[in-house]
C-alpha cells in the first residue's frame, strides 16, 4: 500500500499528464503543487511509484507519465467526482426535456454526451426485456388492415401493420384493444406471451382469426425487439487525442455492436453509480489504450440500460464521471416523466 505522500505525488502526475499530454518530471511537481517536500523526495518517491508499476518512463524521457494501474488507482481513491456547473446542468436538462420520443431522447442523449466530454458517447436503448407495456393502441387503416401501436413505460415505441383475413368492425377493434389493454397494462414484455395466451377465447367464434393475426404480430415484435440496439456519437473527437497507431483498430471496434455491448458492460453489473475500465481492463483488444466510464440509467428503482464515454487513457476522469453521471441521472427522469 502506498502512503498518502506518495498517493499525492501519483495524484498530481496524473493530472499534469491529462492537462500537457507531456512526461511529468520531480521539479515540475514541486513547482505546480504544494507537496510540501523538495524534488529530491519527489524523485524518491516517483521511483517507488514506478517499481510497483504505477507510473513509467517513456524512452529516454527524464518525466514519468502513469500506466494502466496508476489510473486505476487514482480512480479508485478519487475523493469526489467533479459536478457540473449549474448552467451545464440547465442546459442539459434544457436540451433533453425538448425531446418528442424515445428515439429523440437516445439521439440527443448521445450527442449531448460526447458534446460534454469531447469523447466518444455510446448509449443502449432501453432493453424491451426490463420495459413494461403501457398501452397497446388498434388503429383501423384499411378494409383488412390494422395498426398496431405498442408503448412501453420507457417511452418505446413500437408499430406493426397487421394484415386481417377479413373486414373488421369498429366494435371488434374497439373490443379487442380494450381486452389487450386490460391484460397487458403494467405487465413485463417477457411476461406478454403467458398474459394474452387465452385473449382468442374471450371474443366471438367469428372475431377469433383477426385475433390471432393480431396477437401474431404483436409477439413477433417483441421477440424482433430482443436485440439490443446502441448508438454512438463523436468519433470525430479522437483525432484530437493520442492513439496514433491504434486509432484504426479504434474506429473498426465501434463499428461492432456486439463489443460496444461488452464495453459497456452488464446493466447493473455494479452496485456503483458509475464505473470505470481502463485500458487492457477492456475486453476487446483494440480498446486497449482506451478507457470507458459508463453508468446505468432507468425509471425509479428499475434500471434499462446504460450509457457512458469511451476515450484514452489520458482523460479527466473526475469530470468526465461526472457528466457521464449527470447525464444518466437526467434521462432517467426524462423517460420517467415521458
Amino acid at each position: 500500500m502506498l502512503d498518502d505522500r506518495k498517493l499525492a505525488v501519483l495524484r498530481a502526475i496524473v493530472e499534469d499528464y491529462v492537462s500537457t499530454n507531456e512526461p511529468v518530471g520531480s521539479k515540475s511537481l514541486a513547482d505546480r503543487h504544494n507537496l510540501g517536500v523538495s524534488p529530491a523526495t519527489i524523485r524518491n518517491d516517483m521511483a517507488v511509484l514506478e517499481e510497483q508499476g504505477y507510473i513509467t518512463q517513456p524512452h529516454t524521457s527524464a518525466g514519468r507519465v502513469p500506466t494502466d494501474k496508476g489510473y486505476r488507482l487514482f480512480v479508485d481513491r478519487l475523493s469526489t467526482i467533479k459536478p457540473l456547473s449549474s448552467a451545464e446542468r440547465r442546459a442539459i436538462e434544457t436540451f433533453l426535456s425538448g425531446a418528442y420520443d424515445l428515439d429523440d431522447v437516445v439521439g440527443r442523449t448521445v450527442r449531448l454526451l460526447a458534446q460534454l466530454t469531447r469523447q466518444v458517447a455510446v448509449v443502449q436503448y432501453p432493453s424491451l426485456t426490463r420495459s413494461t407495456v403501457r398501452h397497446v393502441e388498434l388503429v383501423p387503416v384499411a378494409s383488412h388492415r390494422l395498426l398496431l401501436v405498442l408503448i412501453t413505460n420507457t417511452g418505446r415505441v413500437e408499430q406493426r401493420v397487421i394484415e386481417t383475413p377479413r373486414d373488421v368492425s369498429e366494435d371488434t377493434v374497439g373490443h379487442l384493444r380494450a381486452l389487450l389493454n386490460t391484460c397487458l397494462d403494467g405487465c413485463g414484455l417477457g411476461e406478454v406471451p403467458n398474459a394474452v395466451a387465452d385473449l382468442p377465447e374471450k371474443v366471438a367464434v367469428d372475431d377469433r382469426p383477426v385475433a390471432a393475426a393480431v396477437l401474431s404480430v404483436l409477439l413477433e415484435t417483441l421477440v424482433e425487439k430482443h436485440d439490443e440496439k446502441i448508438v454512438f456519437a463523436g468519433a470525430a473527437n479522437l483525432a484530437a487525442v493520442d492513439f496514433s497507431q491504434s486509432l484504426r483498430e479504434v474506429l473498426e471496434a465501434l463499428e461492432e455492436q456486439v463489443v460496444l455491448m461488452r464495453l459497456l458492460g452488464e446493466v447493473g453489473e455494479s452496485s456503483s453509480s458509475v464505473t470505470v475500465r481502463i485500458g487492457t481492463e477492456n475486453p476487446d483488444e483494440g480498446l486497449r489504450f482506451t478507457s470507458v466510464v459508463a453508468a446505468d440509467y432507468g425509471v425509479g428503482d428499475r434500471t434499462l440500460a446504460r450509457l457512458g464515454v469511451l476515450g484514452p487513457t489520458r482523460m479527466d476522469y473526475p469530470s468526465t464521471m461526472g457528466a457521464v453521471r449527470a447525464v444518466a441521472r437526467y434521462v432517467g427522469q426524462i423517460l420517467a416523466g415521458s
